[in-house]
Order: C-alpha cells, then sequence, then structure tokens
C-alpha cells in the first residue's frame, strides 16, 4: 500500500501545483481588471463632478460646494469627494471620507503640478481606498484641486472569493481524482502485481505455478512468461528430487539440499522436526522507520539455518531483536527467511534479567569458560543457575505447548544454553525422540567437577536419547565425566549411558557447512581488489582473521604471531596487511568488554610500533599503512565471500574450539583452489584439515609467525594440492550430511 499512497501523493502534489498556479494568474487578471475599471468609473466621475465643481471655486461659493461634496456622501463605494485650495488645505470634505485621507495630499500635489488627474490606490486605517486627485481651474490658472475616494475592498474581496471558490473546486477535484487513482493503481495495477510475486513466491517454493488468467491483463503477456519459467523450474526440481531419492543410498555421491528432503521424507514420512536453541536464525531490528533483518555470526546458526531451509518444521528460540516482536504474531511466530519463508519460526519473549542471569551469566561466565580451556576463571554465581533452570522450564513449556497432538515428536536441542531442557520434555514426552548436540568443547571430567551444578547438569542432557559432539576426544571425555559424577551403567562398547532405565548414546558428529558443487561453481570474474580498498587495504598481500570477539578465539595471539612476523621479516612491511574481522560478542558481559579494550589497545600498540619506525627500515615509505586493520561490524556471507577469495591466508588460532566453521568457510570460498588456511591445532577442523592446511600451536608466537611466512612464499601448485584435498573433505561431508546422519542417529532410536 505504501506505493499506492507514493504514487497519489505525486499525482495530488502536481495536480495541486497546476491547480495553484492556475488560480494564482485567474486572481491577478480579476485584481487588474477590476483594477481598471474602478480606474476608469471614477475618471468619469471626476470629470463629470468637475463641471460643477470648478464654476462655484471660480465664485468661492462654498456653500455650493459643501453641497456637492454632501451630495456624494453615502454612495455605494464612493466614500465621498475633498476640496482643496492651491496650497494643499481643505475646503470641504465629505462626512464618510476617513480622518486620515490627508496622506493623499501627495497626490493633490501632483495633480495640481502636472495639471491633470491623477489617481493611486492607499490604504488608510485598513480600508483600501483608490483616490483620483482632479485639478480644478479658475481665470487666472490652476486654483486647487478635489479628490474623489473611492472604497477598493470589494477588489480584495473579490479575489479571494476567487481565490475561495477555486481552491475549494480544486479539494474536491483532487479529492475525486485521488480516489480515481487509488482504485486504479490498487486493484489494476498493484493488487495484480502482488498476487504475482505471491504467485512466483508460491511456485518458486514448489507450492503451485503461475496462472496467466489470474493477473488480469495488463500483466497476461508477463504472468505467461512466468509461468513458462516456473513450469520449467517444476521440471528440474522434480529431476532433482527424483536424482536425490536415487542417491540416497549411494553414500559416495555429494549430500544436497534435494537429497536431504528426499531422506527426510523417505525416512520421517510426515514427522515434523523441532529444534530448540537460544539463538534464533534470523533477528529483526528497528532502524528509525524501518525494520530490517540480520543472520547473526554464529556458527551453530550458519548449519541449522541450512538444514531447516531444506527440511522445514519449527525452530524455537530467544527473540532478541529490537523489531522482533512486531514482525510476529500474536504467537511470536514467522515464517523465515523472510523473502523467501520455508520454515516457523516461534520467538520466545525474555526479560532483561533472565537474559543477564541465563545467557550473560550462567551459559557464557560459566559453561562457555568452564568448557573452553582458555585460561579464563569462570564464574559460578547462584543467581544465575537459578535464572538458567527458570529459563530453561520455559523453554520447555512453550516447546510442550507446540507438541499438543503430535505423536514421536523429533526434538533436535541446540547448545549449552539448554542442558536441562531434554531430561524436562523426556519426562513430560516419553514418546519423544530427543538430540541433544554440544556445538562447543566438552572439558576432562577434572576440569568440569568444578562446577557446583554439574550433576544436575549431567542428568538434564541424559535426558536425550543422542548427545552429539564435534569429535570423538569430546565424546571420550563426556563418558568419563559421567562415570566419576553421576550413577549411571555405561556401556564402552556401545558408547551409550543407562540411568534410569533410560538410554542415551554418545556420537561424534563433526559439523560442517552447505558446501556443494552447484553452490560453488567457478565465478565468470575474479573478485576486484574494491572490497579491499574500501577497507584502505592497498597492500600486495593479505591475511585474514574472521572470528566473533572472543578469548577463546586466539585473537590475542594470533595479533602477538603477526607483530614477529614482520619483526623477523622487515622486507613485508608495507607490502602485507593483517585484517581481522571481529564483531563485537556478548558486549554486556564485562569480561568480553575488557577483552575487547585488550584488543583494540595491541592492535593500536603494534600499528604504533611499526608507523614508528616509518622511514630507512621500511624503504622510506610513508604511504598511512597500518599493519593490522581491525573491523568489529559484521560482515554478511555476501561482503566475507570476496575477502576470502583475495586473502593470501586465512588464520584460524582459536585456543579451543569445538569444530571452527570459519576455517571450512574460507575453504569453500576458495573455487580457485589457492591461498593457505592457518588452523589452530586445538580446534575439531584440524582432524579434518590435517593435510592441507598449516597446523600450529596458537600459544606459539614464533610458529605462527612462521606459519604466515610459509603460506605467503608457498608456491601455486602446493597451494592447489592442499586446497584440493580440503574441498574434497568438506564436499564429502557437508552440512547436509551431518544432519541426514545426526536425524538419522535420533529417529532410528526404539
Amino acid at each position: 500500500m505504501r506505493q499506492v499512497f507514493l504514487i497519489v501523493f505525486g499525482v495530488i502534489f502536481g495536480v495541486s501545483v497546476v491547480a495553484l498556479l492556475f488560480t494564482y494568474f485567474q486572481a491577478q487578471q480579476e485584481r487588474f481588471a477590476l483594477s481598471a475599471d474602478m480606474q476608469y468609473r471614477t475618471r468619469l466621475l471626476a470629470d463629470s463632478l468637475n463641471e460643477s465643481i470648478e464654476p462655484a471655486r471660480q465664485r468661492n461659493a462654498t456653500s455650493t460646494l459643501e453641497k456637492i461634496a454632501t451630495s456624494f456622501a453615502g454612495r455605494e463605494r464612493l466614500l465621498g469627494v475633498v476640496i482643496y485650495d492651491r496650497q494643499g488645505n481643505v475646503i470641504v470634505k465629505s462626512k464618510d471620507v476617513p480622518e486620515d485621507v490627508d496622506v493623499a495630499k501627495r497626490i493633490v500635489e501632483d495633480a495640481i503640478k502636472k495639471d491633470e488627474p491623477v489617481g493611486d490606490f492607499l490604504v488608510v486605517d485598513t480600508m483600501q481606498l483608490y483616490v483620483l486627485a482632479h485639478p480644478v481651474h479658475r481665470e487666472e490658472g490652476p486654483a486647487g484641486a478635489f479628490i474623489v475616494v473611492q472604497d477598493a475592498s470589494y477588489i480584495e474581496e473579490s479575489v479571494a472569493g476567487q481565490w475561495r471558490d477555486s481552491l475549494l473546486g480544486v479539494f474536491i477535484y483532487i479529492l475525486l481524482f485521488s480516489v480515481a487513482i487509488a482504485a486504479l493503481v490498487r486493484w489494476v495495477i498493484f493488487k495484480p502485481l502482488t498476487n504475482l510475486a505471491e504467485a512466483i513466491k508460491s511456485a518458486r517454493a514448489g507450492r503451485g505455478r503461475v496462472s496467466e488468467t489470474q493477473h488480469g491483463m495488463f500483466f497476461r503477456p508477463l504472468a505467461s512468461e512466468i509461468g513458462k519459467l516456473t513450469h520449467s523450474l517444476a521440471q528440474a526440481r522434480t529431476a532433482a528430487s527424483e536424482e536425490a531419492r536415487m542417491r540416497l543410498e549411494k553414500l559416495d555421491t555429494p549430500w544436497t539440499e534435494e537429497r536431504l528432503k528426499e531422506f527426510i521424507k523417505a525416512y520421517l514420512k510426515d514427522r515434523q522436526i523441532f529444534v530448540v536453541s537460544n539463538r534464533e536464525p534470523y533477528i529483526h531490528t528497528r532502524d528509525g522507520g524501518e525494520v530490517a533483518y540480520s543472520v547473526p555470526a554464529s556458527g551453530m546458526v550458519t548449519a541449522l539455518e541450512s538444514v531447516m531451509a531444506a527440511c522445514g518444521g519449527t525452530w524455537i528460540a530467544h527473540g532478541s531483536g529490537s523489531g522482533d516482536r512486531e514482525t510476529a504474531d500474536q504467537d511470536g511466530k514467522i515464517q523465515v527467511p523472510p523473502d523467501d519463508p520455508k520454515y516457523m519460526l516461534k520467538r520466545i519473549w525474555l526479560t532483561g534479567k533472565e537474559v543477564k542471569g541465563y545467557y550473560t551469566g550462567f551459559s557464557n561466565e560459566a559453561l562457555w569458560p568452564l568448557c573452553h580451556i582458555a585460561h579464563t576463571r569462570p564464574a559460578f554465581r547462584k543467581e544465575d543457575w537459578i535464572t538458567y533452570k527458570r529459563v530453561n522450564g520455559l523453554f520447555a513449556k512453550t516447546l510442550l505447548s507446540e507438541l499438543k497432538g503430535i505423536e514421536r515428536p523429533l526434538i533436535l536441542v541446540q547448545d549449552y544454553h539448554l542442558a536441562l531442557l531434554p531430561r524436562m520434555i523426556k519426562e513430560a514426552r516419553p514418546d519423544a525422540q530427543i538430540g541433544l548436540f554440544w556445538h562447543i568443547p566438552w572439558p576432562s571430567a577434572e576440569a568440569f567437577s568444578i562446577c557446583p551444578w554439574r550433576k544436575e547438569i549431567l542428568d538434564g542432557m541424559l535426558g536425550s536419547d543422542i548427545i552429539g559432539f564435534h569429535t570423538q576426544q569430546f565424546c571420550n571425555n563426556f563418558i568419563e565425566t559421567v562415570g566419576k559424577e553421576v550413577e549411571s551403567l555405561i556401556d564402552l562398547e556401545q558408547f551409550a549411558i543407562t540411568r534410569d532405565e533410560h538410554i542415551t548414546r554418545i556420537k561424534p558428529f563433526p559439523i560442517s557447512i552447505s558446501f556443494t558443487d552447484a553452490m560453488h561453481e567457478k565465478e565468470a570474474e575474479a573478485p576486484t581488489r574494491a572490497s579491499l580498498e574500501a577497507l584502505n587495504i592497498t597492500t600486495e598481500f593479505v591475511g585474514l582473521g574472521v572470528d566473533r570477539l572472543d578469548y577463546t578465539k586466539g585473537i590475542l595471539e594470533r595479533l602477538r604471531g603477526v607483530e614477529f612476523f614482520l619483526d623477523a621479516h622487515p622486507e613485508y612491511a608495507h607490502k602485507f596487511t593483517f585484517l581481522q574481522i571481529a564483531p563485537i560478542s556478548r558486549g554486556e558481559s564485562e569480561t568480553y568488554q575488557q577483552f575487547a579494550q585488550s584488543v583494540e589497545k595491541e592492535v593500536s600498540r603494534i600499528n604504533t610500533k611499526f608507523s614508528a619506525r616509518g622511514g630507512s627500515a621500511f624503504g622510506g615509505k610513508r604511504n598511512g599503512w597500518q599493519p593490522i586493520v581491525l573491523q568489529t561490524r559484521h560482515f554478511s556471507h555476501a561482503e566475507l565471500r570476496p575477502l576470502y577469495r583475495l586473502a593470501h591466508a586465512c588464520l584460524v588460532t582459536s585456543l579451543h574450539d569445538g569444530m571452527n566453521l570459519v576455517a571450512k568457510e574460507f575453504v569453500a570460498a576458495r573455487d580457485d583452489e589457492a591461498g593457505v588456511l592457518i588452523l589452530s591445532k586445538f580446534t575439531g577442523a584440524s582432524r579434518d584439515f590435517d593435510r592441507g592446511a598449516i597446523i600450529v600451536n596458537p600459544y606459539s608466537a614464533e610458529e605462527v609467525a612462521e606459519s604466515i611466512h610459509q603460506a605467503l612464499l608457498m608456491p601455486k601448485p602446493e597451494q592447489h594440492r592442499r586446497m584440493k584435498m580440503m574441498r574434497n573433505s568438506i564436499r564429502d561431508y557437508n552440512v547436509y550430511r551431518w544432519a541426514a546422519e545426526f536425524i538419522k542417529a535420533v529417529a532410528a532410536l526404539r
């Protein structure tokens, strides 16, 4: 409707301007005509009066002059006559002539001087008058003059009436015209276009076809062509689905979105999938008068969003955006993706106090550092634990309301924020099949034992039928932790834990990204350096880091490695720039605020250090070069892709990481099979890329520095060999295969 209003407003504005200009010229013409008519009539009246006044003046017959002046008083528009002697003194004046008419003396003097009638329009006591002065003669010469005073206010009243009538007519005309235009645009143009867009969206989603007979005569040719196009698309989709169905049992063929869809249809029949996580896949934010959406920087979202787009179902998550409430319905639901809906997102609303205790407090200041061996002390606060339990209960209540009437629901719980949820659901719905995927590392039993509520957390997790981790080592650590902390029966051959007659299986499912051949065909043109130049990077060599601003990502250690590299190899000064993209994460946490400040100070220190060396040490160049460029805003996947393709080396130096999908995104983007991945030995991804990446210990700045030098000197054939191995790895095991194996493992249990 906004477009309709804009069109109508534009028409109204144009018509109004034209109408006002036309009325203005008409009013000017009316004023000119009335003024000319008054001047002409007053001149005739003055000439006739002169025939009576001049003889009386020659005789000095004052009484006769008074009778003449009195006889003209009270007539329509004629206020009266004033007779002056040669010196400009009043001899006779009609009673209705305003007292301040003396301002007309200038006109009288001009008439006597020129010896001819002189007239002008005057404003006296807010009255609009027309005054005509006529000279009076005696035998010896000019004997004075008289003025005829006319009420000229009717001229402006007539003009004002014309404006009023014209504007009223214009208003009625515009009103009728606007209604007609609005109806025309709404029903003849906008409505058919909206219907056509909805039909195209449905056809694209495979829910129908575009019919040329349903979209108005103006858009029928367009609808016909789009209908043919969507028909071809439907045929292609059918062929892809058939091919995907035939591939289901061939594990050596690539997994795609279509293949996952066919797998879900064949394996789950009509069963719905419910995903539950803290973070939502789409965040709506209000910026001024507009509401926009974004995809959060999260490895979990990157992986699961592709799966849900393929499988459909319902995703339950915390609605954290400033525009989330107004975009969702009264039940907190919205179809996503916003531009191509494929599944339902149900948002849960939390108070600021709940977010602080459950998310900032227990999840990210207790569990996160507890599970990541990054030498940051966990903060265990009882009030945070109480809030954590309450919010898990809120998620459970919301999920259970969605499960009413659904038999044997399939539930995929995501990450450490909801460790208690599986037990809550299992107790209320024993028939539910629950898979919990833990997206972060699981520490050793000794490390986890410091948590005051470790038994409750483990019991909550063991309500799942399957618990998935990224690596076998994390599975081993979890089994060992359960063995030491809770009473249970552990089967090491099956990697199963029995507690209260319920069996939970522990399995590794290394997560990946949605890499397929079709999605990453070679581009027609190589990326330009425009995206780098926009960041003021003009050097020959570029290193890249992409992380959330988190102390587990090894950002400070990486920066020191860059510093060591430039110290050891000064020939790369003004030739090498390291771009660190680190969007602010968990900014409400004091720990993360302090870490962000530390990163900014370190970047400033290193840049100042090498800028100070400036001249001779670096060839005397002073071109504004900074060895490190820090960007703390969020970059979309579309913005990151050219940066991945332009970087000579990508550094992933996490101190401890479950998987790290940035490493896989970098490899997927390099369809030129160039570039070098420098990867921490403490990431889950290092198990997949151990022969393709340069594996480093991030705690050793010298080792990181040498790996950068090795990457910049690596021959192209060696880069191609390594990159090809890594690309084959994620092509064979992408997120669609990860989802299929995880869902199959959960659904296969009885």
